[in-house]
């Protein structure tokens, strides 16, 4: 599955809601460091089943960023039973992804 668009209107349900950890990539279009990551991202979501790969784009979705306080982008945050449980900054290896994730 390719990874997920997600808005103010979807999160709850795609994230908070989900029964499987899922990786937030916040990003923009405009942001450098974001279109490195953003092969990775489409990558992951295509390669892993038993995780949701999940994208923000901050432009679009300002409440979302400012609700999760990102500062940089981009900003990446792994979420298990609707909880944080890891958040990174900056361009990212995929194996570093994969580490995020538990992989």
């Amino acid at each position: 599955m390719a990874a997920i668009h997600l808005t103010k209107e979807t999160f709850k349900q795609e994230v908070l809601e989900s029964g499987i950890p899922v990786l937030v990539d916040f990003w923009a279009p405009w942001c450098g460091p974001c279109q490195m990551v953003l092969p990775i991202i489409e990558e992951l979501g295509n390669e892993l089943t038993d995780v949701k790969i999940c994208k923000v784009n901050v432009d679009e979705q300002p409440e979302l960023a400012r609700e999760y306080r990102v500062m940089s982008i981009p900003t990446l945050m792994v979420f298990e039973n609707g909880e944080m449980v890891k958040r990174e900054m900056g361009a990212k290896p995929k194996n570093e992804l994969l580490a995020m994730l538990g992989k």
